[in-house]
């Protein structure tokens, strides 16, 4: 006889089967742990039911799931960012001129590539979502993080020459040295019960923070009609937080690299193509 169970059920002790615990959580989550899921679109409707109810996991995938998980989301990821394309493409054939995006007056060199494809990736993952797995190391680290970068600020704005440079970068260095050390030392500390209350709120205030930031990449317009611009940050963020609470930061950063890869792959055709015309 099938019993049913309450969603405040505690689902690692509890004797209840992968099913019933679908039936609660819609995510595949047995123990705390997710499942690996079976397909593609399998993997799309969990990223979906998360984005209904977002819920701080136990602990990430096993060790082979991530990478299977993470191009399962690439692949998604892509089909939406070509649709995004596609209508762009339509609308500026309608004769409507876009706003200017700072993006593409970059120059198509190994260093906007390493900028684009890594240090952007690594910077925004660690800022916006390296802290929502609600472990205590991840967030004393970015406050530190954040810390020195106003201190290195600080000192670029009120000195000069080479000493004010040296004082930047040496508080740089030492806010990555603590904030390393910080999060070898809390390590093994679990998520914060007060985090895994406000989780879904926090979810979406990186997610949408996250695709705000990317206004400033327009030079005009107001903010209302730039919105529709940085849909595909917003649909970027809350995919690169699903994969970072499930199975972990660094698939979180390779997504986000691969999706940068994408677009400048397609800016660089656009750029070509411009030429050759």
């Amino acid at each position: 006889m099938s019993h049913r169970i309450s969603p405040m059920s505690d689902v690692t002790t509890s004797p209840v089967t992968t099913s019933e615990i679908d039936n609660v959580f819609g995510d595949g989550r047995s123990g705390g742990a997710l499942l690996p899921a079976a397909t593609a679109t399998a993997e799309w409707r969990r990223y979906l039911g998360f984005l209904r109810r977002p819920v701080l996991p136990e602990t990430v995938g096993d060790a082979a799931q991530p990478a299977k998980a993470s191009l399962r989301m690439l692949g998604l990821d892509l089909i939406i960012m070509t649709a995004f394309i596609g209508v762009l493409m339509a609308i500026v054939a309608t004769g409507v001129e876009l706003p200017e995006n700072l993006n593409s007056t970059l120059e198509m060199n190994l260093l906007t590539v390493a900028l684009v494809v890594v240090v952007a990736p690594v910077m925004e993952e660690v800022v916006f979502r390296s802290w929502l797995s609600g472990k205590p190391g991840y967030l004393v680290a970015l406050g530190v993080l954040v810390a020195s970068g106003l201190v290195a600020a600080m000192f670029a704005a009120s000195n000069t020459g080479d000493d004010a440079q040296m004082r930047a970068g040496g508080a740089v260095i030492a806010g990555l040295l603590v904030a390393a050390a910080i999060l070898f030392a809390l390590r093994k500390r679990p998520p914060m019960r007060w985090f895994r209350t406000f989780f879904p709120a926090l979810f979406w205030v990186s997610t949408l923070a996250f695709a705000l930031v990317h206004l400033f990449n327009y030079t005009e317009g107001a903010s209302a009609i730039l919105l529709p611009l940085v849909l595909p940050q917003f649909v970027l963020g809350s995919m690169a937080a699903y994969v970072r609470v499930h199975y972990g930061l660094s698939f979180a950063i390779g997504l986000h690299a691969a999706h940068n890869g994408f677009a400048l792959g397609i800016a660089a055709l656009a750029m070509s193509a411009g030429l050759e015309g």
